[in-house]
């Protein structure tokens, strides 16, 4: 029964307590019933942040002295005191938002539906995102579209706008594009890009909503409110797949599965592929292949010292197992990125640490990629975020090879080869063997 009366409390209480904005989608049998709210003729103006409930009270008594109504804006006195000794009120005026949260909470629990609290600043946010993407021009073609100094196939060629990656429109020619993008400026051919309205549902598809984590330790929850569970911790400067904005909460996806963190603690934005100027990517080539010939020269060293094949610096661990040296992976006819796949495997069953870099005792995600590397003399960072932007792009997971850093959304391992990674996932599942495609990959990164 205090159930029942906390939802008709619920329900009542909406047609009083008006708030902004709100539309709510409730899953029937085909998955969306919108609008249910609006049909039922209840107002969403708020007219102030503030309500006071011991106000509402005073007025309830004042009613009843004078004999008149007891309720007031249709929401009786039973239902007012209802209210008060619920969990709903914490404070003699609470805002309107923590009263709209524990409404909300209770309508979801009454009828399933699912209520999207977009705020008018977040509406304009969007809108305004949607008529840049307009001003954007999106490469479709099977690799890369030249970028030409003049609207004409005479022109001399100054960059490349790879597919699917954009730049901003500025003018149009005899068919051609004018276009800025990142450092290039020039030309491309219009049938081999879209712009204006196809490029808005375009850029919806190959842009990637990114957050940046701007706190030491974030907690992703189980929903959108500090009263859910903690389902894991992402660390500072890591990034995270977007796959919803809420009021004041971001829907992100994480090795647990999908969670919630709070948009106070992360940056958000668009990444898109810009255009790369020959002079860039001559400079790109010669700064990455400088990059692996010096992890080679430190893997080689490295292995040159574990060459008689002693345990590793891991030691036993806990478990009393040993395990063998980098260099015992190593054959005249393997890749240096080969032996590094293997070397890892052998650390499969070992736990989960969040903030470790034990390959025995315990590590996270990239806490793991960065001591398998260490053990071949390369030093890389304790970040999965930061593991995106080493070595050398590969381009996609059909190119992968055994040794290639695999890059998700908050989480990072390392390929092993027949489409499979060797990773720290979970601290339910420890260090494990997984399909390399069992979530979308952001990046192939390469440092032999």
């Amino acid at each position: 029964m205090k159930k029942q009366a906390m939802q008709i409390a619920a329900f009542t209480a909406v047609a009083a307590i008006t708030f902004a904005n709100i539309n709510v989608d409730s899953h029937a049998s085909t998955g969306k019933v919108s609008s249910v709210l609006p049909q039922a003729g209840i107002s969403y103006a708020l007219g102030n942040n503030q309500v006071s409930l011991s106000n509402l009270q005073q007025s309830l008594e004042e009613d009843s002295k004078n004999e008149t109504t007891t309720s007031i804006s249709g929401v009786s006195k039973s239902v007012v005191e209802e209210i008060a000794s619920s969990d709903a009120v914490t404070d003699e005026t609470p805002s309107a938002s923590n009263i709209t949260d524990s409404i909300l909470k209770d309508i979801q629990s009454a009828t399933g539906a699912v209520i999207d609290k977009e705020t008018e600043q977040e509406k304009s946010e969007n809108a305004a995102e949607e008529e840049r993407f307009k001003t954007l021009v999106i490469a479709k073609v099977d690799n890369y579209v030249n970028v030409r100094d003049i609207p004409s196939e005479d022109g001399e060629i100054v960059g490349k706008l790879y597919d699917k990656s954009v730049g901003t429109f500025i003018e149009e020619e005899n068919g051609w594009y004018k276009i800025k993008s990142g450092k290039v400026e020039g030309y491309v051919k219009g049938e081999f890009c879209v712009t204006g309205e196809e490029a808005v549902e375009l850029a919806k598809k190959v842009g990637t909503r990114m957050a940046t984590v701007t706190t030491t330790t974030l907690f992703v929850r189980s929903g959108p409110s500090t009263d859910d569970s903690v389902i894991g911790y992402v660390p500072i400067e890591d990034e995270l797949t977007v796959t919803e904005e809420l009021d004041g909460w971001v829907k992100v996806n994480i090795e647990e599965g999908d969670g919630y963190v709070s948009r106070d603690y992360v940056t958000l934005h668009t990444e898109f592929v810009e255009a790369e100027s020959k002079a860039e990517e001559e400079a790109r080539l010669a700064k990455e292949k400088a990059a692996r010939e010096a992890a080679n020269k430190a893997a080689e060293a490295s292995l040159a010292k574990s060459k008689n094949g002693k345990e590793n610096q891991e030691g036993g661990g806990d478990s009393g197992k040993t395990y063998k040296s980098p260099a015992s992976y190593t054959t005249e006819s393997s890749s240096i990125g080969a032996a590094v796949a293997q070397y890892a495997q052998q650390f499969v069953g070992n736990p989960y640490v969040y903030g470790g870099s034990s390959l025995t005792n315990g590590t996270d995600c990239s806490g793991f990629v960065m001591s398998v590397y260490a053990n071949f003399g390369v030093s890389l960072p304790h970040s999965s975020g930061a593991d995106r932007s080493q070595g050398a792009a590969v381009d996609g997971l059909a190119n992968a090879q055994p040794g290639d850093i695999i890059c998700y959304s908050g989480h990072v391992g390392i390929y092993i080869g027949g489409g499979q990674i060797v990773h720290a996932s979970t601290a339910k599942t420890g260090i494990k063997i997984s399909d390399a495609s069992y979530r979308p990959v952001l990046a192939v990164r390469r440092i032999f």
